[in-house]
């Protein structure tokens, strides 16, 4: 069984300046997990710019299956684009070379001229989750699909402040992704500050 899984995002940016954005969306505050990023082979056919990436990621195991692989593993994923400046369309195709018994994820996204605003683009996303693994091969496959939506929507958030920070970074400071960690950072803080007020006020216990 596998399990398909689509969804669209859109980019308040022209379709030339997310082509342009889509070789620099590494490092972003949400890709902690991308390891390493290297450029295979490139080539020009006509008005398509055709590249193979290799990209490491960390890849993190259900607790139930650190059992069978241990726990989080580094994974190898290959990455095709075709970038065709006629159509306006930046194509990437990408999957895992590594864990492919344990779970395989293909995926496809298409950047295009969004129709509703020709200054905008969409993503349309689709993957393939599937998994061989015996006895727990559904339950891989829920769980990759699962992390997929999640993961597919961290990338849109980081994607978005690579844009923001290339074409509009005066715009930068307002950024969800930067107001969320500040956000974050106030609750711990003000937690910390809660806690340190409270310790002098809470019972001793004396020694028996």
């Amino acid at each position: 069984m596998v399990k398909f899984i689509a969804t669209t995002s859109l980019f308040k940016y022209t379709w030339e300046q997310v082509a342009i954005g889509l070789w620099q969306r590494y490092p972003n505050p949400n890709s902690k997990h991308v390891l390493t990023e290297d450029v295979l082979s490139r080539s020009i056919e006509g008005s398509r710019i055709i590249s193979l990436r290799m990209l490491t990621k960390t890849n993190k195991i259900p607790k139930w299956g650190e059992r069978i692989v241990g726990r989080d593993k580094n994974v190898l994923i290959v990455e095709e684009s075709v970038v065709d400046a006629n159509e306006k369309t930046v194509t990437t195709y990408t999957r895992n070379i590594g864990l492919q018994k344990f779970m395989s994820i293909e995926e496809k996204c298409v950047y295009r001229v969004s129709s509703e605003n020709p200054s905008w683009t969409t993503c349309e996303r689709t993957a393939w989750v599937s998994s061989s693994f015996y006895g727990v091969g559904r339950g891989l496959e829920a769980f990759g699909a699962k992390r997929f939506h999640s993961n597919a929507h961290k990338a849109t958030q980081g994607f978005d402040y690579v844009l923001t920070s290339l074409f509009k970074a005066d715009h930068l400071k307002d950024h969800p992704l930067l107001v969320s960690s500040k956000i974050k950072d106030t609750a711990r803080k003000a937690a910390e500050m809660a806690k340190s007020k409270a310790a002098p006020l809470l019972p001793r216990t004396s020694p028996s």
